[in-house]
């Protein structure tokens, strides 16, 4: 694929330590073990979109230099989750020496607490058996769905969401762009509020808009638009009326945003739980509206109509007032 067709989570992957934002202490002690020839299994956990499997890639690269791929092998568990995947796949490539001056091969798991019982018991057996001619290196989201033997084994490492700062260092220091914030600071600021600091969905939302922006230019309203997001501020406006009593045109505000911004219920009581907390009222109501939100998404999961469930919250802001 040509480089300027190609998806931009890939054309701006890092390829060396130095290049790799945020986890500073985890990349410090990485490349330690890179630079020593010398690294137990590992485990990296943590959200999507953070650096674990970009992270994986640099170790292989710097291990291995340009022969990297002969002496890497990359599954995603979620794809290949049971035994099977364990007895003929990893173990052929595990039982096998590496190619040139490095004395193991890497074996990367990505989504690995997708496995089943089964095959994690598997792993366990194989990771012992194997640790003169490999090392594993097992990406998930949460660890306490890893059994605790292989825990065990591994050396684990948290992935932490980016801080702005980062994210904002990494946009400003993108080569040959081809397009324009409007206004840096607000553009910023809404695909952090999306992403969050996951780095592939700020690269993703980016991609789309620089797709379809006019002149090239992105502003903060497209960025909104793109990912499916109500503005924060307009988010704000149908609480505040709510809390001044208005019912009617909060409840009509809130449909419009829905609508036009294509969001399900569950995804405006997420937002409205976010913006709570900017609200002039005291830290007693937040706390109960707060409480309520969870109620709400707890019967919207069970099946329940999510106009009525809205409303009902709606509700609750008019009551917590008076």
């Amino acid at each position: 694929m040509k480089q300027e067709y190609a998806i931009w989570t890939e054309k701006y992957r890092p390829k060396s330590f130095s290049e790799v934002k945020g986890q500073k202490e985890i990349v410090k002690k990485v490349s330690s073990f890179v630079e020593k020839k010398n690294m137990p299994h590992l485990m990296f956990a943590g959200p999507a979109g953070v650096g674990k499997t970009t992270l994986a890639l640099v170790t292989a690269r710097q291990l291995f230099g340009d022969g990297w791929r002969d002496n890497f092998l990359e599954l995603n568990a979620s794809d290949e989750r049971g035994i099977d995947i364990i007895r003929h796949k990893v173990k052929d490539f595990a039982r096998t020496r590496a190619i040139g001056d490095v004395p193991f091969k890497l074996i990367y798991l990505d989504e690995c607490d997708a496995l089943t019982r089964e095959a994690q018991q598997a792993l366990r057996r194989t990771m012992e058996n194997y640790t003169q001619t490999t090392r594993f290196i097992l990406s998930c989201n949460y660890s306490s769905k890893i059994i605790d033997p292989i825990q065990s084994r591994c050396a684990v490492f948290r992935f932490m969401p980016l801080a702005k700062e980062e994210v904002e260092s990494f946009l400003k220091g993108l080569p040959d762009k081809g397009f324009n914030f409007t206004d840096d600071e607000r553009c910023i600021d809404a695909l952090y509020i999306i992403s969050e600091g996951d780095m592939r969905r700020v690269l993703n939302i980016l991609q789309s808009c620089a797709a379809i922006a006019e002149n090239n230019e992105i502003t903060p309203e497209l960025i909104f638009s793109m990912a499916s997001v109500a503005k924060p501020k307009e988010l704000k406006e149908v609480l505040q009326l709510a809390l001044d009593n208005k019912f009617e045109d909060a409840r009509n505000k809130l449909l419009d945003i829905m609508l036009a911004y294509s969001l399900s219920g569950l995804d405006m009581v997420k937002q409205i739980q976010k913006e709570i907390w900017e609200l002039d009222i005291g830290g007693r109501e937040k706390v109960a509206l707060i409480d309520k939100c969870g109620e709400i998404e707890f019967r919207m999961t069970e099946g329940s109509d999510e106009y009525v469930q809205l409303e009902a919250l709606l509700a609750q802001f008019v009551m917590i007032k008076k």
